[in-house]
């Protein structure tokens, strides 16, 4: 994901909905003629957190679809094919919103969508092989989905769901060197640390599997696979992709994050070594300015001049990782680390000014919202004031790139940083209204008190 394509290669959706990345795009330039104000009607400042996640669940229903077994959502209104059950675009990703906002209101009708749109993902489980595995890209997402419809609701025909897939998950893990592998892919979003960590996370609510033994045993093949430098270790997406995206989704930084996670219910000292092997490696490898800043590069060999400031390529993920080892380790120095990827974030000149690696995109995976998240939990664990301004400084970003109508609320921006020209208004969570207007109830959320109830998998921030 997250790294966007020329016209000749597929789109990231495309690939999600296949299992695949896209995340092999060659790096071009946002073009300065693209006015995002000419495309949208902004909100008002004055609009609660919750009344926006009201409106952007209004539009939303705008592209639901009712199935035989339930109802799921276009991932684009304009796009009748885009349909799907990642938890990237697709049912998941509503889904977990739509519990979100119950959480947060109260309001059964919420829950009661939700639970349809849990209906047909069940179904989809249930009648459908040779899905793809990840966790936004297949059975891994929708597995947590069901569990968290499960713990929202009590109802067992849930829990059974979701054992069914996690039954899937733990039945598709075969031997592969000296662990077990889904596939050849390393990362977060489609490989074995991203299923590794549904299967930490449902395993708390899913009794009685052997999950934490499988994810053990794919973390051993994920420390072996491992490429060591002269500081560290650095993991490819799969051995034999071209580029190496040192970041969250498809990189070190998640494959380490992973090994961290683990780390801390197993207690085993070599999955803690591998972890800040790669976490030294990022060091090494990270534009620190004087001492104050961490950035990334994008990928290598030919993305070192490129920086994305967001949670798939850019500090907002990578220090997801520096965050949970400052939790593991009790060491300090992680936490500054985690400090230093916000304050480069503060240095960039966004919201208001966009960037090559922060474009005209504004969801969870790319853009505003994913860096109003991390805010607001930098903001909760540190309790600085700056995180707090800057946070509010991207509200008032997204309410003026959004577009309201009597149908709701919607964000129109362009998903493809090398295909500015495809702007769409989506429904889904890593792209879309869902994921844009959680990052408001988790803000009503820390702003009121109240725990925030649905935490992704590969999120350390559970408040």
């Amino acid at each position: 994901m997250c790294c966007l394509n020329h016209s000749s290669e597929p789109t990231r959706r495309q690939f999600i909905r296949d299992g695949l990345s896209v995340s092999a795009a060659v790096m071009s330039v946002l073009p300065a003629t693209f006015d995002w104000r000419k495309t949208s009607a902004s909100v008002s400042p004055n609009k609660s957190n919750i009344d926006v996640a009201r409106a952007a669940a209004r539009w939303i229903e705008t592209a639901k679809i009712a199935t035989d077994s339930g109802v799921t959502w276009l991932a684009d209104p304009t796009d009748p094919e885009s349909v799907g059950t990642t938890l990237y675009h697709g049912s998941p990703g509503v889904v977990l919103f739509l519990l979100d906002l119950y959480h947060a209101t109260g309001e059964e009708a919420y829950l009661n969508t939700a639970c349809s749109g849990a209906d047909a993902i069940m179904a989809v489980l249930q009648n459908e092989a040779e899905l793809p595995l990840g966790l936004y890209t297949g059975v891994a997402g929708m597995v947590f989905s069901l569990t968290e419809t499960y713990r929202a609701s009590n109802d067992r025909r849930y829990y059974a769901a979701a054992a069914q897939g996690l039954n899937i998950l733990l039945g598709a893990a075969k031997s592969a060197g000296s662990g077990m592998e889904w596939n050849a892919v390393t990362d977060v979003i489609s490989g074995g640390s991203g299923i590794g960590l549904t299967l930490l996370n449902v395993a708390k609510t899913l009794k009685g599997t052997d999950a934490l033994d499988v994810a053990a045993s794919a973390a051993y093949r994920l420390v072996e696979m491992g490429w060591p430098t002269s500081h560290g270790l650095k993991w490819p997406m799969s051995p034999d992709y071209q580029r190496l995206m040192p970041n969250f989704s498809h990189g070190t930084a998640g494959v380490s994050y992973y090994l961290a996670a683990l780390y801390q219910e197993t207690g085993d000292p070599d999955l803690l070594d591998a972890s800040l092997a790669g976490a030294r490696y990022l060091q090494s490898v990270a534009q620190t300015g004087d001492g104050d800043i961490c950035l990334v590069f994008h990928n290598e060999p030919d993305g070192k001049d490129l920086y994305y400031l967001s949670w798939c390529h850019g500090p907002v993920g990578t220090a997801r990782l520096f965050y949970r080892l400052a939790d593991v380790t009790q060491d300090d120095e992680w936490l500054q680390w985690a400090n230093m990827c916000a304050k480069a974030i503060l240095q960039s000149g966004i919201p208001e000014q966009r960037t090559p690696g922060f474009w005209n995109n504004v969801s969870q995976c790319c853009g505003d919202a994913g860096v109003g998240e991390f805010f607001s939990s930098m903001y909760h664990v540190t309790g600085d004031q700056a995180y707090n301004d800057f946070l509010h400084r991207v509200r008032s970003s997204l309410l003026e790139r959004a577009t309201e109508d009597t149908s709701g609320i919607r964000w129109l921006q362009a998903e493809h940083r090398t295909r500015p020209e495809l702007v769409a208004a989506q429904t889904g969570y890593m792209q879309g209204a869902a994921g844009i207007a959680t990052f408001f109830l988790h803000l009503d959320a820390m702003e009121n008190g109240r725990e925030s109830t649905v935490v992704l998998p590969d999120s350390p921030f559970a408040h």
